[in-house]
C-alpha cells in the first residue's frame, strides 16, 4: 500500500489555529511574535535609495508614524510573517503613485499617498463588515458609520473594487486616519480581511518588501 498523503497546512494555519485567529480579530488574546526577524541584508540594500527618497518627501514623518500604528494594530505575528505573508513596498512603481503599499498574497491590504503636504489611505476590507446588515450589498453600506469614524464627514469616500465582498475605504488627512484606526470595529475588520488573505498561502509581494520601512512597523 502507499503512503496516504496528509493535507499540507498553508498560510497563518501554521502559527495559528482558527479559534486563536478569532480570538486576536476580536481582541481577545495577543500573540507571542518571534523574538528576531529573519532579514535579508541583500534585500535590505536592494531600497535603501527608495527609502531615503521617501525621507526627503514632506509626508514621510506621517507616513512611517501611521504604519506604526497600522503595523501592530492589523497584522497579526509581525516579525514571524515579514515578507513571506505580508509585505511593504516603498515608492512602489505602480500608475497611482502610492508612498507605501501593505501587501499579502496577491491582495493589497493598505496604501498610502501623498495628499498635499499630508497624506491619504486606502483601506482595503469585506464590504459584509461595513453594510448595515452584513450582506455583501453595495446599497447597505453604513455612511453614517464611516462619517463618525473619522475627523470630517467629506474625509471618507469609499469605491467597490472587483471581487466578491471587497470595499476600498478612502480616508483624506492623517487625523481622519488616526481617528479610524483607532475604531475597534475597523480595526476587527481590518484583522479579518488581512488574515483571509494571509491564510491563502505565500505572499506574492516578497521581492518588493522595504526592510527600512517595515522597521517603523515593527518598532516597539
Amino acid at each position: 500500500m502507499g503512503k496516504t498523503s496528509r493535507p499540507t497546512t498553508t498560510g497563518m494555519r501554521q502559527f495559528l489555529d482558527l479559534e486563536q485567529q478569532r480570538d486576536w480579530i476580536a481582541g481577545r488574546i495577543d500573540l507571542p511574535d518571534a523574538g528576531d526577524r529573519s532579514e535579508s541584508l541583500e534585500q535590505r540594500f536592494k531600497y535603501v535609495a527608495r527609502f531615503e527618497r521617501l525621507l526627503s518627501r514632506s509626508q514621510a514623518g506621517e507616513v512611517l508614524e501611521i504604519l506604526g500604528l497600522y503595523g501592530p494594530s492589523c497584522i497579526p505575528l509581525l516579525r514571524k510573517t515579514e515578507r513571506y505573508y505580508w509585505s511593504v513596498s516603498c515608492l512602489p512603481s505602480s500608475s497611482d503613485k502610492p508612498l507605501v503599499r501593505v501587501n499579502a498574497s496577491w491582495m493589497e491590504l493598505f496604501t498610502l499617498y501623498a495628499h498635499g503636504d499630508d497624506i491619504r489611505a486606502r483601506f482595503i476590507v469585506h464590504l459584509s463588515d461595513f453594510t448595515i446588515d452584513r450582506s455583501a450589498t453595495p446599497s447597505r453600506v453604513d455612511k453614517s458609520f464611516l462619517e463618525q469614524s473619522v475627523a470630517m464627514p467629506e474625509d471618507v469616500s469609499y469605491l467597490f473594487p472587483r471581487g466578491a465582498d471587497i470595499f476600498g475605504i478612502n480616508v483624506c488627512g492623517s487625523v481622519s486616519i488616526r481617528k479610524l484606526l483607532d475604531s475597534r470595529r475597523v480595526v476587527r475588520a481590518i484583522r479579518t480581511f488581512n488574515l483571509t488573505h494571509m491564510n491563502r498561502g505565500r505572499n506574492a509581494y516578497q521581492a518588493s518588501h522595504c526592510y527600512s520601512v517595515a522597521d517603523y512597523m515593527l518598532a516597539d
